[in-house]
């Protein structure tokens, strides 16, 4: 029997984070504070109440809702000031949750309204991404951060953002995605961009089967080569769980499978988008049966401000619905860490010098 871990264990323990939207994590009183200061009108005043009215919108069970929400992240993110302090503030965050690597996404497009060149944007996040870390090494706490850069599924500037992506990979860039509503914008409209990043062996992950179902999940892997999937949940779409002698995988998920490409899972945004029809609760989130099926899955936030949470909670929440031990989340941690578009070399160091022997220490 899997002995549960508690929820010292979970606070405690060294977290990846892979699908991690920098404008989804906003403090709310920083959203507030940066609004009160540009004119920028907000559904609620102070952080507090504001924080409650992102958590009710984002729990209207709608993906487009969801994402109206980011308006108003977005909207005080135009400056290089504010673009710092939020990267800084994000990075300070992650690392006191425990997490020990994370990727930020964000996407400079949408940034661009107070004169900020798509290059400023990104060495405005970079300088609050240097300087977060700083301040967390200062309080004890390691961790390693990259960027990743987003277009728009539904704008036109794929290529370009691809480009920037390969201008800055060594100066913080990480690698690419694409993001927003994912219905009537498949991923093949970006495919241009995809197949640049390739001919530059730059990384790449794709926001696909989460809102819509396996076309998408297809097309991200299969016409565009997407390392990752960005959620991915609708791979279940794929498996006969009812199929005599236990469940029966398609030939997509065989593939997803078989070819260990990460899933980064979000538990909290999922059931908050309804994203997998019928799931009404975390335990019937997708996550339990494919990790025993052994897909490589991943536990992300995707949105901390949005769905009101953390790695720790996102963690703890799937201890209360599985019954997951620390073996099972260490399971969960070191699949990230080898997913990270992070050298094999920088990877395999945080596994053994850091996850590894943090997790053991939580055992003794």
């Amino acid at each position: 029997m899997t002995t549960p871990a508690t929820a010292d264990q979970i606070r405690r323990a060294p977290k990846v984070a892979l699908h991690e939207h920098l404008d989804g994590g906003v403090r709310p009183a920083t959203v507030a504070e940066i609004a009160a200061e540009i004119g920028h009108q907000l559904p609620a005043q102070g952080g507090e109440a504001l924080g409650t009215w992102f958590a009710e919108a984002a729990n209207s069970g709608s993906l487009p809702r969801y994402l109206e929400t980011f308006a108003h992240t977005t909207a005080v993110m135009q400056t290089r000031e504010h673009l710092a302090r939020v990267a800084h503030e994000s990075v300070v965050d992650l690392a006191a949750d425990g997490v020990v690597y994370a990727e930020l996404r964000w996407a400079p497009e949408q940034h661009l309204e107070r004169g900020l060149s798509l290059t400023e944007a990104v060495d405005a996040v970079q300088h609050g991404i240097a300087s977060g870390i700083a301040a967390a090494a200062a309080d004890g706490r390691e961790i390693v951060v990259g960027q990743l850069l987003t277009a728009m599924r539904h704008a036109d500037r794929g290529l370009e953002i691809a480009e920037l992506v390969v201008d800055h990979r060594d100066r913080g860039v990480s690698g690419f995605d694409i993001a927003g509503a994912e219905d009537g914008f498949p991923p093949i409209l970006h495919l241009e961009a995809f197949e640049y990043l390739r001919r530059e062996n730059a990384h790449f992950t794709i926001h696909a089967g989460e809102a819509f179902g396996l076309p998408s999940i297809w097309q991200a892997i299969q016409r565009c080569g997407a390392e990752r999937l960005g959620h991915g949940v609708r791979i279940v779409d794929d498996i006969d769980f009812d199929a005599p002698g236990g469940p029966r995988l398609g030939r997509l998920a065989s593939y997803v499978r078989d070819r260990r490409i990460p899933l980064e899972m979000c538990p909290s945004s999922n059931l908050q988008t309804h994203a997998v029809p019928g799931m009404t609760s975390i335990a019937d989130h997708p996550i339990g049966p494919l990790k025993e099926l052994g897909f490589r899955v991943t536990v992300n936030c995707d949105n901390r401000l949005m769905s009101g949470t953390s790695m720790t909670r996102e963690m703890q929440l799937l201890v209360d619905a599985f019954g997951y031990g620390l073996d099972d989340l260490r399971w969960f941690t070191v699949n990230a860490m080898k997913s990270a578009f992070l050298p094999f070399d920088q990877r395999i160091d945080l596994i053994e010098r850091v996850i590894k022997p943090a997790y053991a220490a939580l055992q003794d």
